[in-house]
């Protein structure tokens, strides 16, 4: 029970790390749209970011594979198949010379990870709430029936 509340809290904090991935992503090409940055640094910026993003995304619907949490993993898979489609076809990275072109595209795409990403929190924030109560009521009990047997 406490490892599953650990793999809970760790996959907390990796989807912590997409949800500020996304946001920063969200925020450069929010500020490219109201010409605060420059092309070239936003497309920088954003394209540093969307590597790391696919690989911690992949990593954790492994995980969930792995370690048996079915439900999590068939919601996790979409997004990680559309992060491979886009890798393999090369159409992961911004351009810069399309950014412009691309940019409510761009927008709408992220806002609709974002929300995917606030939904699996909210879920692993319930999962761990659930588990943190479990391991205390099951200690709970187990220090009342040891002291009923004395």
């Amino acid at each position: 029970m406490v490892l599953d509340l650990v793999f809970w809290l760790l996959s907390l904090l990796a989807n912590f790390g997409l949800l500020a991935m996304v946001f920063h992503e969200l925020l450069c090409l929010t500020d490219l749209e109201a010409d605060h940055m420059n092309p070239f640094e936003a497309t920088a910026s954003i394209n540093k970011w969307i590597l790391p993003e696919f690989v911690l995304q992949g990593v954790i619907c492994i995980l969930f594979l792995l370690t048996g949490h079915w439900v999590m993993f068939l919601m996790a898979a979409p997004l990680t198949i559309y992060h491979v489609m886009l890798f393999m076809k090369r159409e992961h990275l911004i351009d810069v010379t399309e950014v412009f072109r691309n940019l409510n595209s761009q927008k709408k795409f992220r806002l609709i990870k974002l929300g995917i990403y606030l939904i699996f929190f909210a879920i692993l924030m319930f999962r761990i709430i659930a588990g943190s109560l479990s391991i205390y009521s099951s200690e709970d009990i187990d220090f009342h029936s040891s002291f009923l047997t004395l």
